[in-house]
């Protein structure tokens, strides 16, 4: 018998990347119609602060599955696969330089689960230390400017930096960290918090449905977009 889900993780992760997708959606349009667009307060909110939300809750789900070497080697292998594509499509002048990707939200999260198996066995309150020290490492980081590039993924950055999409390690990792130990106390009992919810009901289950697939949506939606506002373009 399968295990039940905890539906209301998949749900969290299906929101933010149908999220994700409107997004980008709209900053397509502003780039390939000139879509002039007003966003109100809750867009800039979700676009500021939407990725530490997923990286937290990416870090409570880490301690309910298992395969996370795995998940991480496949999560990480497909940021490296979007890097190389995008590189291919700035030489042959689809893009400029400002849309390759160094280091973003999936070589984070590969990272991450990569390097679950050292903080698995630490207790609860060293995770809150740790991550809360990554987080402040983070924010220290930003006013060095290194002369290099391969720095960036430790999140230290030359002037005239600019990418599609920038995730590193410090600060972010302490996010992670810090959904290990929220995971552990929300979801001791592996269970549901809201087991009694209607859950089953259709539109609950499609979100959840993007949510237990968002990699896949995730890869698969900027190619689309692309072909849509071309189309029209």
């Amino acid at each position: 018998m399968e295990k039940e889900r905890i539906w209301e993780l998949d749900f969290l992760r299906g929101i933010f990347i149908l999220c994700v997708i409107i997004i980008h959606g709209i900053f397509d349009a502003q780039v390939f119609l000139d879509w002039d667009f007003n966003p109100p307060a809750v867009y800039d909110f979700i676009q500021y602060n939407g990725g530490i939300l997923f990286i937290l809750l990416s870090g409570i789900c880490i301690t309910l599955g298992r395969h996370f070497l795995k998940r991480g080697a496949i999560v990480f292998a497909c940021g490296i696969l979007v890097s190389a594509v995008l590189k291919i499509m700035v030489q042959l002048n689809f893009m400029d330089d400002s849309a390759l990707i160094y280091w973003g939200i999936l070589h984070l999260l590969g990272f991450c689960m990569l390097t679950y198996v050292f903080f698995k066995h630490f207790p609860t309150w060293l995770l809150g230390i740790f991550g809360v020290a990554f987080i402040v490492l983070g924010f220290y980081m930003e006013s060095l400017t290194p002369d290099t590039m391969w720095l960036c993924p430790l999140g230290l950055i030359p002037y005239g930096f600019a990418t599609g999409d920038f995730f590193p390690i410090f600060p972010y990792w302490g996010w992670f960290i810090l959904g290990i130990a929220l995971g552990r106390i929300l979801y001791k009992e592996k269970k549901s918090l809201l087991p009694k919810f209607p859950y089953r009901a259709w539109p609950i289950r499609a979100i959840s449905f993007c949510g237990r697939h968002s990699l896949w949506i995730y890869l698969g939606h900027q190619p689309i977009l692309y072909g849509i506002m071309m189309l029209f373009a």
